[in-house]
C-alpha cells in the first residue's frame, strides 16, 4: 500500500506537471491549504451551531437533550442514574463534568436537580431549563468538532495526499450524522467516531508494520468498547471490523525484526501478564453482565437458547479468527500475532472498566449483552412470525427501502452521502476494471457493510441520527477510491462534480436544522416518557403524575 504524505505522491506529480495546474481540481477544490481548510470547516460547524441550534427553544428536540440533561443534574445532585438505554453512558458522564465545571466558572446556576424550580413556576422553571439544555448542546458542539479534527488528521494519516484528507474532512463534517449530532445531545456521535477512530487506526496499523503495532491494536480495543458503552448499536460495526480490516494489509505489513528474533517473546509474556492483570480487575463487571438476577431487573431476554453470553463468545472466536487470518494472509509473525490478541484483550478490559467512573449495574449489563438491548426496542416486528422465510422476506424489504433511500430519487433523504453513493459505486466497478482489485475490494466491503447496517437500522426508521453509524464508511470509501485513482482528478468533469458535491453536502445537511428553527408548534409530546425516564422532573405541560421505578 502507499506511505501517507503531505504533498503529491511522485507518480501524482509527473501526472500533474504534463497538464495545466488549474485543471488539477482537488488543487482548485482546497485553495485555503490544509490548516486554512480545517480552520474553514469547523468554523462553519461553529456557525450552524450558533444560527440553527443554540438558541433553539429548549423543548424542541426532547429526545434525547431531556434524558441527558436530567441524568447529569441526577448525579450531580447524588442520586442514581436512571437511563440505560442505549446507555449513552460517556455522554451523560461528560455532561455532568460540564455542568460542575459551568457552575464552578459561574456560567450556570443549576447544575444539580434540587436546584431547578418546580413545574409549577413555569417562567422559572423554563429559565433553568434552558440554561442547562443550551449548555448540554455546547458539549454536542464541542465534541462534533473535536471529532471531525481527529477524523481529518486520521483521514491524513491514510492518505497520500493531504487535499484528499481535506475534502473527506469536509464531507464527513457536513454529512447528515453530524448534521444532526452537533446540536442535540444524541448518543451515536460518541460511539459511532470511537468505533471509527479504531477502524482508522488498525487501517494504519495494518498498511505497514512497525515494532509497537500491538499497542494500536490495543488502543482501537479500548475505543471500541467506550463507543459500546454509549451506544450499543455500534455492535454492527465492531463485528464488522475483524473481515474489513483484511485487505487493507500490504507488502509492509510483515513483521518487523523485533518480533522474529527470540526476545520478542519477553514482549508477548508482558503483554500477557498486562492482558491478565486487566481481565481480573474486568471480571467483576463481567460477573455483573451476565448476572441471571440482574440481567431480570434491566428485563431482558436471551438471544440463543435461553442463555446469556452465548454469542458474545462467538464475537470473541471471530475476532480472534480474523486477527490470525490477517497473520497468516500478511506474513505476521507468531510472535506478534499472539501479542496482539493479548493487546486486544488488555485493551477491551482497559476501557471495560471506564464503567467504573459513575458505577451502575444497568450500564454494566446493557454493554455486556448490546444485542438483547437493541431487541428490546427493535425485534422482530410481529408480522414476521419468527420464521426464517418471514424475516427474510422482511430483510428484503428492508434492504429495498435503502436502496430506495440511496437512489434519493425514489424516497428523498436529508443524507448529503447518498451522491457520495452515485460515484463511489461506479468507481468501485472503474477500479476493479482498471485492476486496483485491492481498493475496489477495501471500497465494496465498506459499501457492503453500510447497506447492511443501514438494513438493519430500517426497523427503528433509520432516522437521521442513526447515518453516522455509516456515513464515514461511505466518505472513506470514496476517499480511498480518489486517492488510488489519480487520473480522475484531471478529468473534465471532476472540479463541476466536485463543486456540486460540496454545495449539496452544505445545504442538505442544513436543511433539518432549518426546519427545527422555523418550527413553530408547542412543546414536544414527551409526557408518556417523562414519567418513566424523568420521574423527578416533570414537564409543566404534562399533567400526569410521574412513575417511580
Amino acid at each position: 500500500m502507499h506511505e501517507p504524505a503531505t504533498e503529491i505522491a511522485p507518480p501524482l506529480a509527473a501526472e500533474a506537471s504534463s497538464a495545466a495546474p488549474r485543471r488539477d481540481a482537488l488543487v482548485r477544490l482546497t485553495p485555503l491549504g490544509w490548516q486554512g481548510g480545517l480552520a474553514l470547516i469547523l468554523g462553519l460547524l461553529a456557525a450552524s451551531f450558533v444560527l440553527l441550534g443554540y438558541f433553539v427553544v429548549y423543548w424542541r428536540n426532547a429526545d434525547m437533550d431531556f434524558m441527558v440533561v436530567y441524568n447529569a443534574l441526577v448525579l450531580n445532585d447524588g442520586k442514581p442514574q436512571s437511563f440505560f438505554d442505549h446507555p449513552a453512558y460517556l455522554t451523560i458522564l461528560s455532561v455532568k463534568l460540564w455542568f460542575q465545571l459551568m457552575h464552578g466558572l459561574g456560567l450556570l446556576d443549576a447544575d444539580r436537580l434540587s436546584a431547578i424550580p418546580p413545574a409549577a413556576n413555569v417562567g422559572a422553571f423554563d429559565a433553568a431549563m434552558t440554561s442547562a439544555v443550551r449548555a448540554g448542546r455546547v458539549v454536542a458542539w464541542l465534541t462534533a468538532s473535536i471529532f471531525v479534527l481527529v477524523f481529518g488528521l486520521l483521514m491524513r494519516r491514510l492518505t497520500r495526499d493531504w487535499r484528499v484528507a481535506l475534502l473527506a474532512t469536509f464531507a464527513f463534517a457536513f454529512s447528515g450524522g453530524v448534521a444532526m449530532q452537533l446540536r442535540a445531545l444524541r448518543s451515536e456521535m460518541v460511539a459511532a467516531c470511537l468505533v471509527l477512530f479504531a477502524f482508522m487506526i488498525l487501517i494504519a496499523a495494518a498498511r505497514r508494520a512497525r515494532s509497537w503495532r500491538p499497542l494500536a491494536l490495543a488502543i482501537a480495543a479500548a475505543l471500541c468498547v467506550l463507543g459500546l458503552e454509549n451506544k450499543v448499536q455500534v455492535i454492527l460495526l465492531i463485528a464488522a471490523l475483524p473481515l474489513l480490516v483484511l485487505p487493507f494489509g500490504s507488502s509492509a505489513a510483515a513483521s518487523r525484526q523485533f518480533w522474529r528474533k527470540p526476545a520478542a517473546w519477553l514482549a508477548t509474556g508482558l503483554a500477557a501478564v498486562i492482558a491478565v492483570a486487566l481481565v481480573m480487575a474486568a471480571k467483576p463487571l463481567i460477573t455483573t453482565g451476565l448476572d441471571p438476577a440482574v440481567i431480570a431487573a434491566s428485563r431482558l431476554r436471551p438471544l440463543i437458547a435461553s442463555t446469556f453470553g452465548l454469542y458474545q463468545i462467538a464475537i470473541l472466536i471471530w475476532i480472534v479468527l480474523g486477527m490470525v487470518a490477517f497473520a497468516a494472509l500478511w506474513r505476521v509473525s507468531v510472535a506478534e500475532t499472539v501479542a496482539s490478541l493479548f493487546a486486544v484483550t488488555a485493551g477491551a478490559a482497559f476501557g471495560l472498566l471506564a464503567l467504573m467512573l459513575q458505577y451502575n449495574p444497568a450500564n454494566v449489563v446493557a454493554v455486556i449483552n448490546p444485542v438483547e438491548k437493541m431487541l428490546v426496542f427493535a425485534g422482530p416486528p410481529p408480522e414476521a412470525g419468527g420464521s426464517a422465510l418471514a424475516l427474510l422476506k422482511l430483510g428484503s424489504t428492508y434492504l429495498f427501502n435503502v436502496l430506495e433511500r440511496y437512489s434519493f430519487v425514489l424516497v428523498t433523504s436529508p443524507r448529503p452521502a447518498v451522491f457520495l453513493i452515485w460515484l463511489v459505486v461506479p468507481g468501485i466497478i472503474y477500479a476493479w476494471r482498471r485492476g486496483e482489485r485491492q481498493v475496489a475490494l477495501q471500497c465494496g466491503l465498506l459499501m457492503l457493510t453500510a447497506v447492511g447496517i443501514d438494513t438493519l437500522s430500517v426497523r427503528r426508521g433509520l432516522k437521521m441520527e442513526y447515518f453516522i453509524l455509516t456515513d464515514p464508511l461511505i466518505v472513506l470509501a470514496g476517499a480511498l477510491l480518489i486517492d488510488r485513482l489519480t487520473d480522475l482528478r484531471f478529468r473534465k468533469w471532476a472540479y463541476i462534480i466536485g463543486v456540486a458535491l460540496i454545495v449539496v453536502h452544505v445545504g442538505i445537511s442544513q436543511a433539518e436544522p432549518i426546519k427545527q428553527v422555523l418550527k413553530r408548534s408547542g412543546p414536544e409530546s414527551i409526557c408518556e416518557w417523562n414519567r418513566f425516564y424523568l420521574p423527578l422532573l416533570p414537564m409543566p405541560w404534562c399533567k400526569e403524575p410521574p412513575i417511580v421505578r
